[in-house]
């Protein structure tokens, strides 16, 4: 199916119609925020699922209840999908703990008034792509890759859901009020788990005794949250996401572009990011 069939335009950017109605974006819209809810914010396939992992652990003390009684999407939900207007989370405690797709730019009105802290994950876009282009064959909301170098362009292009990488990180860094947003990347994460995990419950000051800590990276491993069913989404139907082409949770590595991009495609890769990139002064831990 094509993305005129499978998909609608939500202020510029391309999302799975039947996963983001008229009703669950109007929910959004108006959602009312407070000043000590969490935000986790990211472009898709950049740690997402890690970090609704991570935070219920930091906030819970460690208690392993917290990621194993709720399914993610329940637990840190995404404010903009359709399920999440079922969920009344105006009578949820607080912190409440939220996630979003949505460029900063895209954020509604009480976000900016209320200005709650927001954790905002980046990854290597070269392994964005790969783990996009995987998840996009699995899936059936999402329009089939089709040939790689075809995927290439439309991602390097913005033709993709949530549209550009590029738009999506440079509208974050360019954020208002940088000191409610802490900044961290999948490569981080990867090389320093349990220093991450510290930073983490500091920025959202929660102080955590060093065993707890130590647990809570432990349980984070790529290796260990793949076999938690409430956040493998193994639980999902196959008609939705079929997990025999692809595994949701594939490899959690950094540098899996290496194996998937020719270097043809590689060099490619990297003139477009030279370009669009060439006016941000952040420095990446992929550089």
């Amino acid at each position: 199916m094509t993305e005129t069939e499978l998909y609608r335009v939500y202020k510029g950017v391309y999302m799975p119609a039947n996963v983001y109605t008229p009703q669950s974006l109007k929910y959004y819209e108006e959602f009312s925020f407070r000043p000590d809810d969490i935000i986790i914010a990211t472009y898709p396939k950049s740690g997402t699922t890690w970090m609704q992992e991570i935070v219920p652990l930091i906030m819970s003390g460690g208690d392993p209840a917290s990621v194993e009684t709720l399914p993610n999407w329940r637990r840190v939900p995404w404010l903009e999908v359709d399920n999440t207007c079922k969920l009344h989370l105006e009578q949820r405690p607080s912190p409440r703990m939220l996630s979003t797709h949505f460029q900063y730019t895209m954020m509604p009105p009480s976000f900016s008034e209320v200005k709650p802290k927001v954790i905002y994950v980046m990854r290597n876009p070269k392994d964005v792509f790969t783990s996009s282009f995987h998840y996009y064959g699995m899936t059936s909301f999402l329009v089939n890759p089709g040939p790689q170098s075809e995927f290439l362009h439309k991602f390097l292009d913005g033709k993709v859901t949530f549209g550009s990488w590029f738009d999506h990180v440079k509208s974050w860094l360019n954020a208002e009020d940088k000191d409610r947003i802490m900044y961290i990347s999948y490569e981080e994460m990867i090389m320093d788990l349990k220093d991450s995990v510290a930073r983490i419950a500091q920025f959202l000051e929660k102080p955590l005794d060093p065993e707890v800590m130590e647990k809570i990276a432990d349980r984070c491993l790529f290796k260990n949250m793949k076999q938690n069913k409430m956040s493998n989404y193994s639980t999902v139907s196959r008609e939705f996401m079929d997990q025999t082409k692809s595994e949701f949770l594939r490899k959690g590595i950094a540098g899996d572009w290496k194996n998937q991009l020719t270097v043809a495609e590689a060099a490619y890769f990297d003139a477009v990011y030279k370009d669009k990139m060439k006016d941000v002064k952040f420095k990446f831990v992929w550089d």
